[in-house]
């Protein structure tokens, strides 16, 4: 029996019988690793007080331990052994942390933080010399972010996120389409357009949820009442790059209005902006930091979700953030100089990371063409919060799907779309290189991968 105020031992991970057990106040992973005095979990745990556990007898041979750290088989090659993997020496020594999350937040860029720490504190409506400037500088960061984009600086609209700018484009346009016209989007789309689209249905109006495809690939086949059509340039989940040009023909053949979510891929792609009436982007994504953007075109009626002033042409109301403002068009720049460039060089440490993955068992998500800096499996049987905490135990940053959603232990609804089954769904991992990610990195990362303590689930 464990000791008065644990947890039964049925909650524990291993049902292993007549071997000790760590307390659960001990700091390993599992509460069932054997405790050899070679072991290197048994150096981790000098904390707890000496108690009657300690002097139960140790695991049999044929018993095989559920500790991360002991993964070998208990018996000649046991812990401790120079065949356990807790015996191997750390990958990651330096201290430094390896950061594979360029699609869940990209480093904020050192011209975008110069451009916000500089920008002027006064507000833009004032008539002082402190608003003159803010002004100024507000409408030198519309002009260069239409600019690097290659649209006019009247379709610019800055936002506070790019949450904010899809529910924009979506409920904006979407509450002033005629009657007969419905809004359409993909099961995988982010949860800002779902949940903008469930919303538009709440308020009665009709809207088309479509399948994808294994890949993610969105079915160009459009509903003949299609007034509104939402989708991204790039699945955000497996960086799957959406069938752009397709879907905005059938949109025009109905007469439907465009809106193009570039939330995620601008960095590493150009969106054609060309093809669609709104398109929103995320300062996150960018490098900028918070902000966000919608560009609409000058002709198109927005409702506002914000009602007040005529700031950002009377589409969002409030005062405007000049230095977030700033910090987006000078991303903007950058991915418009860097992106070929960069995306040549991440091609390779994707692959190698994929090739990872696949070692290990995983599941390679997505089809091609995809974001060059992506690398997303399934596990059918790892978590994906087991993954990610292991990983960052070894200093590596890294995602099991949306940024919105990976602080959820929900299945990722972009591979339940895909047709994954609910246990690969809950075990997916998502690596993304960024711009200063380097050859050296991705392959300590690769050892790490090799390295991982994958375990059934309980």
């Amino acid at each position: 029996m464990p000791p008065a105020g644990s947890s039964s031992s049925s909650s524990w991970p291993s049902r292993a019988r007549g071997w000790s057990r760590c307390p659960p106040t001990t700091s390993c992973w599992s509460a069932a690793c054997p405790r050899t005095p070679t072991c290197s979990a048994t150096s981790r745990r000098r904390s707890w007080a000496p108690s009657p556990w300690r002097r139960r007898r140790r695991p049999s041979r044929s018993v095989r331990t559920s500790c991360w750290t002991c993964t070998s088989r208990s018996g000649t090659s046991g812990a401790g052994s120079p065949t356990c993997s807790s015996s191997r020496p750390a990958i990651v020594t330096d201290g430094r942390r390896r950061y594979l999350d360029d699609a869940g937040g990209a480093p904020l860029l050192e011209v975008a933080r110069r451009a916000r720490e500089a920008a002027p504190p006064g507000n833009p409506a004032s008539p002082h010399a402190e608003g003159r400037a803010a002004r100024a500088a507000l409408d030198a960061a519309r002009d260069r972010a239409a600019a690097a984009l290659g649209r006019e600086a009247r379709e610019v609209v800055f936002c506070a996120s790019g949450t904010e700018a899809v529910n924009l484009a979506l409920l904006g346009a979407g509450r002033r389409l005629p009657p007969g016209r419905s809004v359409v989007t993909w099961e995988a789309e982010h949860q800002a357009v779902l949940g903008a689209v469930r919303q538009l249905r709440l308020e009665g109006r009709t809207a088309h949820v479509l399948p994808v495809d294994g890949a993610g690939f969105a079915d160009p086949a459009l509903p003949a009442d299609a007034g509104l059509v939402s989708l991204g340039l790039a699945n955000n989940e497996v960086g799957t790059l959406q069938p752009v040009a397709e879907v905005a023909s059938q949109a025009r053949a109905r007469g439907a209005l465009v809106h193009l979510d570039c939330c995620q891929g601008p960095r590493w792609v150009r969106p054609p902006l060309e093809l669609a009436d709104l398109a929103t982007f995320s300062g996150q994504k960018l490098g900028a930091g918070p902000g966000g953007l919608l560009l609409a075109r000058p002709e198109m009626r927005l409702e506002p979700l914000v009602y007040g002033g005529p700031q950002e042409w009377g589409r969002r109301a409030g005062r405007e953030d000049v230095g977030s403002a700033a910090a987006v068009a000078a991303a903007l720049e950058v991915c418009a100089a860097e992106r070929d460039r960069r995306s040549a060089a991440a091609r390779p440490l994707a692959a190698r990371l994929r090739e990872a993955l696949r070692e290990i068992g995983g599941r390679t998500t997505g089809g091609e063409p995809r974001l060059p800096n992506y690398a997303t499996a399934a596990f059918r049987d790892v978590r994906g919060e087991d993954l990610l905490l292991a990983l960052d135990l070894a200093g590596v940053a890294a995602s099991s799907g949306s940024a919105c959603a990976s602080g959820s232990l929900d299945p990722s609804h972009v591979l339940l779309a895909m047709g994954l089954s609910l246990a690969e769904a809950t075990g997916s991992l998502r690596l993304t290189t960024g711009y200063d990610t380097t050859p050296e990195e991705i392959e300590q990362v690769f050892h790490v991968l090799q390295r991982l303590p994958l375990h059934a689930r309980g």
